[in-house]
């Protein structure tokens, strides 16, 4: 029985090695996929199921200055700009950026057509709505993903977890003391 608990921790700790060194990667190219695809559907008229209440949107947010014939298109290309800034890896500051501005206006219509977005607000979305709220995931995604573009990562190791935390523990409070001066 020892035997098998020695295997198994063997196993659980080359699986979260694994899990510490791919993650975010797969996150960014799975994240980035999610973009591209649904911006370049946005590039094809009435194949995203978002694109009435997402130019609808944009046009309110405008006061009618912006329609949808531009606002589609420029929304679609810049989803697909942040699915490929994403999958490459290039420009990530900016695409980070990109990616939390369009999701504030992602979440825009739960507030502006509540009678769209919620069935009873503000317990039970429609379709929409969770399409929306959902959402709350890839802002997540974007955080983590963000964490790591001055060279950040993952570890498995909780030894230096632990000093991390430590080590950031201490500058917080070192700030706080010559904030205070």
């Amino acid at each position: 029985m020892q035997k098998l608990g020695g295997l198994f921790t063997q196993a659980d700790a080359f699986i979260t090695r694994w899990m510490a060194r791919w993650g975010v990667w797969l996150l960014r190219i799975s994240v980035g996929l999610v973009f591209f695809w649904f911006g370049f559907l946005k590039f094809f008229p009435a194949l995203s199921p978002a694109e009435e209440l997402a130019t609808r949107t944009i046009e309110t947010l405008t006061f009618g200055i912006i329609g949808a014939n531009i606002s589609l298109p420029v929304l679609a290309g810049w989803e697909v700009l942040i699915g490929l800034g994403l999958i490459s890896g290039k420009f990530m500051r900016v695409t980070i950026l990109l990616l939390f501005a369009q999701m504030v206006g992602t979440v825009t219509p739960l507030f502006l057509f509540p009678s769209e977005t919620f069935t009873q607000f503000p317990i039970a979305p429609t379709l929409e709505g969770q399409y929306i709220i959902k959402n709350m995931v890839l802002v997540s995604a974007g955080i983590v993903i963000g964490a790591t573009v001055r060279g950040g990562d993952m570890v498995a190791d909780e030894d230096l977890a632990e000093e991390s935390r430590t080590r950031y523990k201490e500058m917080v409070k070192k700030q706080g003391r010559q904030s205070e001066v």
